[in-house]
């Protein structure tokens, strides 16, 4: 009978604490589902903050980018046509000069003494001449008293004298010429290069060395190239009106001038399978300079009415390029897009998006098809600050 009771109070104790053991368990574990739910669902996420622009419908310039050289249209080495030592240098190194202008002086003593010699000369002769047409006078007042063969001679000696007299004007004007030579004026206008000679020196018209050098830079040239596939739409424009070119800096960053096209030239070339091009530029500025690297803009045509978005909206992914659009409710879309041309930080987009959207151009990399933005509008009015929160 003992053993009996002892042995229900055993099983007694058991069941309590299987209970116990239970309902511990049961407890904790969730407790621990709970605070796993939590863990996992997390604090509330939070609007990403971006920037937007507007789709917009507007006239797209369509330029043929390329490195161009610019070229002087005329550049003279100035030397001297007589010998002579200079007297004056009339021109500063680097200065703009006009045509006509004078540069050099050489000594003009031995010239001009040439000169004056010339004229005696034709004087003299001039004189001889007067004297023999009075005696052919008098040979002819004689008439049969002065025979045939004494007046074809006095009209002979008369045509010689004649005939001297006209060489001793070409004379005249061959050493006003040599004279005028003493003055080396500028053959074209431009900008003087560094002089090679001081005043002193000894030039001569027979040597290789100039006086100095003169490049023309208004108007000024830019040669380029465009692509051979390119020809025919540059050919097709350029029947229509000229075509506006414009010269960057290398850089991209400044402009430096504009204006158009001149020549195409009259091959192609096959190694490169480019054109080479011609723009002709007023060049009143000086801005553009003989032998200056430059970026060049030809434009071929204008999109009338494009889609265009900023650059920054155009990301590249995966499987080519998309924006990511924002709605009515501040979600962000994204949408694959395609782009047909793109410069100064605009881009032309042929299907994809529509104008009066909204696409991000900052912030994208925190963005997934979505996620509800807070937008940051960039302001245009400079009186007013940079970003404004909606």
């Amino acid at each position: 009978m003992k053993k009996s009771r002892a042995t229900r109070w055993i099983l007694l104790a058991l069941v309590i604490a299987g209970a116990g053991y239970y309902g511990w368990q049961r407890f904790h574990g969730e407790n621990q589902q709970a605070a796993a739910n939590g863990a996992q669902k997390g604090p509330p996420r939070s609007a990403v903050r971006v920037s937007v622009a507007t789709v917009e419908k507007a006239d797209f310039p369509v330029y043929l980018t390329s490195l161009g050289t610019v070229q002087a249209f005329n550049t003279v080495l100035v030397r001297s046509r007589v010998d002579g030592q200079i007297d004056k240098i009339a021109f500063t190194e680097g200065q703009y000069v006009k045509q006509g202008d004078l540069l050099t002086k050489i000594d003009p003593r031995p010239y001009q003494a040439a000169l004056d010699a010339a004229k005696a000369k034709k004087e003299q002769d001039e004189a001889n001449l007067a004297n023999i047409n009075l005696d052919l006078q008098r040979f002819i007042k004689l008439g049969e008293f002065a025979t045939r063969q004494q007046l074809d001679t006095q009209r002979s000696s008369v045509s010689q004298f004649t005939a001297q007299i006209a060489a001793d004007a070409a004379a005249i004007d061959n050493a006003q010429t040599q004279l005028d030579y003493t003055d080396i004026k500028a053959p074209i206008s431009g900008i003087v290069g560094l002089r090679q000679v001081d005043v002193g020196n000894i030039v001569n018209a027979s040597a290789q060395t100039g006086i100095v050098s003169i490049t023309q830079v208004e108007p000024i040239a830019v040669i380029f190239t465009a692509p051979e596939d390119q020809l025919p739409d540059i050919k097709g424009a350029q029947g229509a009106t000229p075509l506006k070119t414009i010269a960057i800096t290398t850089d991209g960053k400044r402009p430096l001038a504009e204006g158009t096209l001149a020549v195409v030239n009259n091959q192609v070339d096959s190694t490169s399978g480019t054109i080479r091009l011609k723009a002709v530029f007023e060049n009143k500025d000086h801005a553009l300079w003989p032998g200056q690297s430059v970026s060049t803009r030809l434009l071929v045509r204008t999109l009338k009415g494009a889609t265009v978005v900023p650059d920054d909206a155009v990301q590249h992914g995966t499987e080519g390029l998309f924006v990511y659009t924002v709605d009515q409710n501040n979600k962000a879309e994204l949408h694959k897009v395609k782009v047909s041309q793109s410069i100064d930080g605009h881009s032309v987009i042929e299907s994809g998006v529509s104008a009066g959207q909204r696409v991000i151009i900052a912030g994208q990399f925190k963005v997934q098809p979505g996620a509800v933005v807070s937008i940051a509008v960039a302001s245009s009015d400079p009186a007013q600050p940079k970003v404004q929160q909606e």
